[in-house]
This record gives C-alpha cells, structure tokens and sequence, in this order.
C-alpha cells in the first residue's frame, strides 16, 4: 500500500498495532474463513508481523506464512521480532505480487479502509496470487468509530465531521465493511460466506489497550490535519479533553461493527 496514503502512519504505530491486536480474535475470524494446517498464507498489510506469526500457529505442521507490508520499519520490526518460520516481504500491494507466487489462504484485514477510491483496485490485484481453489478473505470495519451513546451533541457533530472530511482528504472509508462482499462477487469467487460481529465494543470501565488506540487516533489524525477541530469551541485541545472524558465514563457505550466474508476463487480464474 502507498505510505503516503496511509492515514495512521505514523511514529507510534508499530506499537498501536502491536497492542490492538488481539490473538482470540484473529484465530476465530480466521478460522471461520477456512484456515487449516498445511496452508500457504499470504498476510497483506502485515504490520509489524504479531497477526502473521498467529497465522503460522494455525497452519501448522506443514503450513507457511509471508506477511507483506510496505513499511521498511514495520518489516524490520517484523523480522528482528517474528521472523522464524514466517517470511516477510516489503512490498506494496498495489504493485504486482506475482514474484510471490500463489497462495491457499490470502488474509486482509483492517486494510482497505485506508484505500477508500482504489479498494476495489486493490483487491483485484491482491487476488492475482490467491491460487485457484484458494480461499480470499477480507475483513474490514463499517459504520468506523460513528456509533456513540452516552455523548453530547456537539462532540458526536465533530466526531461526524472529521470523519466525513477524512473521506475526502484522506482516502478514508468508514463504510468499506458493507462492500466486502460485493468485491468477491464481482470477481467470480463461489462459496461465498458472510458474517458480523462488534468490533470496538466498549462498555463499563476502559481498558488500557482501547484508551491507547483511540488516543493515538485522536492525535495522529491532528497531526496530519492541524486545522481540522478549528471550528470546535476550545480547539483541539477542548476536543481531546471532551473526547477522552466521554471514553473514559463507563456509563458511554460505543462500537463498531466488523464484517468479515470470505470466498473461493473459481477453478478457472487465474
């Protein structure tokens, strides 16, 4: 994926990433869509590598494992940390994968978000290395960091804006969730398989892992957008104070919905 587009990157994500992503979830989420010992996977938008390595967990004995990210730090990261029998690969995944070869199982998760206008783009090229009879799976969230309750009117109006502004200036899609399905469809795939859970459920007191992931949100997106809170009374500093003490009430409520669908390549497409 171009780093230039990539709305969170910055010097913190390696560690936002690491502390997001919980193993139950990525071995439930994978397991459904088909992941069994002797599998060779491909990883796209690998990170810094710890989804990859719980990949490889499942897919053994007799599996493998390449994870693909076009971040030179995160690959690194990866390998100093997860290398053993999980390859890792930087490259971007708009460009040919080819030189990888095919795949049994190619996993995407929490990617295309980021790829609002070219997704489908993305997908099309990603799905050149699934083998045929080979399983594509594509998880993303919908409805993205836009269902609150408990909270005032005018932080749920901003929180509204600035979503709908990063459409818009930063290939951001709060909706890509909803098109998953659509995309395996048009592209032929059989068996077709979809399923919705929460995703960001958030209730009672706040954990320590969900405080630091909306927090570096928060910041990173007012790094890269200084002007956007302008129009809130106080500034960004009175809307990082609003915005964490709503998180932070345990009587708030808030989710997001993730949509997970998977599907079969046909025999004849290659």
């Amino acid at each position: 994926m171009h780093s230039y587009a990539y709305l969170m990157e910055g010097n913190h994500e390696i560690a936002r990433l690491e502390i997001k992503t919980d193993i139950k979830s990525i071995k439930k989420q994978s397991m459904w869509a088909g992941l069994k010992p002797g599998m060779r996977v491909a990883d796209i938008g690998c990170g810094p590598g710890k989804t990859s390595l719980i990949l490889h967990d499942i897919v053994m004995p007799g599996g493998s494992v390449v994870g693909i990210d076009f971040s030179e730090e995160r690959i690194s990261y990866a390998i100093n940390n997860y290398n053993g029998n999980v390859q890792f690969k930087c490259k971007d995944a708009f460009d040919s994968l080819d030189d990888l070869g095919t795949f049994d199982f190619v996993w995407v998760r929490f990617v295309l978000e980021y790829y609002r206008s070219n997704s489908f783009n993305l997908v099309q090229n990603i799905s050149r290395i699934v083998r045929p009879g080979g399983i594509l799976c594509l998880i993303d969230l919908d409805y993205n960091c836009m269902s609150h309750f408990g909270i005032n009117t005018r932080l749920e109006q901003a929180i509204t804006d600035c979503i709908q502004t990063l459409q818009v200036k930063a290939d951001f899609d709060p909706f890509a969730g909803r098109k998953l399905y659509t995309y395996l469809y048009d592209m032929g795939y059989e068996e077709i398989d979809a399923k919705v859970d929460a995703h960001h459920l958030m209730f009672g007191l706040m954990n320590e892992t969900d405080s630091f992931n909306w927090r570096k949100k928060v910041e990173v997106i007012n790094s890269k957008f200084p002007g956007l809170l302008n129009n809130y009374e106080g500034g960004f500093s009175q809307f990082q104070l609003d915005f964490q003490t709503y998180i932070n009430d345990p009587r708030r409520f808030t989710y997001t919905p993730v949509i997970s669908c998977r599907g079969r390549k046909k025999e004849n497409i290659y």
